[in-house]
């Protein structure tokens, strides 16, 4: 049987996940149209090439979440061709691909009802993914992270300065937890010891995790150790103070989601002017 515990923390991870999602559909939504066919700064993506990705990655969520029959069928379809390939064909099916306004709207109505499935979602039960297999709690904070880690490129295109709150702190987790996981990824020997991570909140909160003591640490803000785990930035253009073989080998790899290794952007060519 769910526990209470558990209930309520994927009740408060579905929250998070729909402001966050809430907060970029906002931007969009106001947003001047000729934005939408502009490149940005993530590996010559257009915004509609984003909110393709995303759309689709919270379809796969959703059917992964009703019915996992369906979602190895979608797997063996993806595997035919490629993610992005898939994801144009998907969007043209019975017609022409979707102007930006309409795939905005065909985005929003799927997030929402992958929110909605997220909270009906039995909160033990292990749901199927592309990787390995994840909880509802997990795939909601999952959603959020690649949600916030995306919508930089947009941000960063329009040159809108962005607001944050202490929802971070669920991608921090993610960053954190995926340590070792940076270095086995690349076939790396995992550093013995894990670096101290202190971090200072959205709201001004102190947050940290293991040993103060350890001569390896990553201290800063929430916002630039998760640009830096979601590869939005390079560590050398964030504000972060790294000390220590371990940590600084770290945060050269960090990498907090799924798939084969990803190189960080270049040194300043994330940086706005």
């Amino acid at each position: 049987m769910p526990t209470e515990d558990s209930g309520t923390e994927l009740a408060i991870a579905v929250r998070d996940l729909a402001a966050e999602g809430d907060a970029l559909f906002g931007l969009l939504v106001e947003m001047d149209t000729g934005y939408w066919t502009q490149v940005t700064n993530f590996k010559r993506w257009t915004t509609w090439d984003v909110v393709a990705h995303l759309h689709f990655s919270d379809y796969m969520a959703l059917t992964s979440l009703r019915s996992a029959d369906e979602f190895h069928h979608l797997m063996a379809n993806i595997r035919h061709s490629s993610l992005a390939k898939y994801t144009t064909s998907w969007l043209a099916a019975g017609g022409h691909p979707p102007t930006g306004p309409q795939l905005l709207e065909r985005w929003h109505a799927t997030f929402l009802a992958l929110c909605v499935e997220l909270e009906r979602a039995d909160p033990i039960e292990r749901f199927v993914w592309a990787g390995p297999g994840m909880k509802a709690r997990m795939f909601a904070t999952a959603r959020q992270m690649e949600t916030w880690a995306h919508g930089w490129e947009i941000y960063d295109l329009m040159n809108v300065e962005r607001t944050h709150s202490d929802r971070l702190r669920n991608i921090v987790e993610i960053g954190v937890r995926t340590f070792g996981w940076a270095f086995k990824n690349r076939d790396l020997e995992v550093p013995e010891e894990v670096p101290y991570v202190e971090l200072i909140s959205p709201s001004g909160a102190k947050w940290h995790w293991h040993d103060p003591e350890a001569a390896h640490s990553v201290i800063g803000s929430a916002v630039d150790f998760c640009q830096v785990v979601t590869q939005v930035r390079h560590v050398a253009d964030t504000q972060l103070r790294v000390s220590g073989d371990n940590a600084a080998a770290w945060m050269r790899i960090a990498q907090c989601f799924a798939g084969p290794p990803e190189n960080p952007p270049q040194p300043g060519s994330r940086v706005l002017s």
